[in-house]
């Protein structure tokens, strides 16, 4: 596998959790994403979810917020490609072949984008997540958003 289809593979991972809605995918990618995520055990999830996490603590606008250490962030890179590794040339070995035969390498990226989204879930999922980013409510003017929300003039 080339160095650019696994920089995309990685990129597509990473962006999967944050992205809106993924690019549309065929028969073939459909496959490969089924079989990523049946591959994958909440462990691996975990995994992904702290590499992608580490990886977009580095953002500026961001990095103050999160201590991730070079070393941390390494370990977490190691894990990725590892799995990535085994996911493509051993658990999905024939899904990924099929999909990138006949959908082309952007099959890889719709598959990995619903393995990170999946992923995803179950970080947003935690109770403690869910505390956390309800407790923004507490600062909203629910009243004006009423008001302008009310039909008529």
């Amino acid at each position: 596998m080339s160095r650019s289809r696994v920089v995309m593979m990685a990129v597509a991972l990473s962006l999967a959790t944050l992205s809106p809605g993924s690019a549309l995918a065929g028969p073939y990618s459909d496959e490969l994403a089924k079989c990523l995520v049946r591959s994958t055990s909440d462990a691996d999830r975990s995994a992904l979810v702290k590499w992608i996490f580490a990886s977009a603590a580095v953002h500026p606008e961001v990095r103050s917020l999160a201590a991730v250490s070079e070393a941390q962030r390494a370990e977490l890179n190691r894990t990725a490609a590892k799995l990535l590794e085994r996911l493509v040339t051993d658990a999905c070995r024939v899904q990924t072949q099929e999909a990138v035969r006949y959908e082309g390498p952007l099959a890889l990226q719709t598959s990995f984008e619903v393995l990170g989204q999946v992923a995803g879930r179950g970080l947003l999922a935690d109770p403690a997540v869910m505390k956390s980013l309800s407790e923004f409510e507490s600062y909203v003017d629910t009243e004006k958003l009423n008001r302008m929300l009310r039909p008529g003039p």
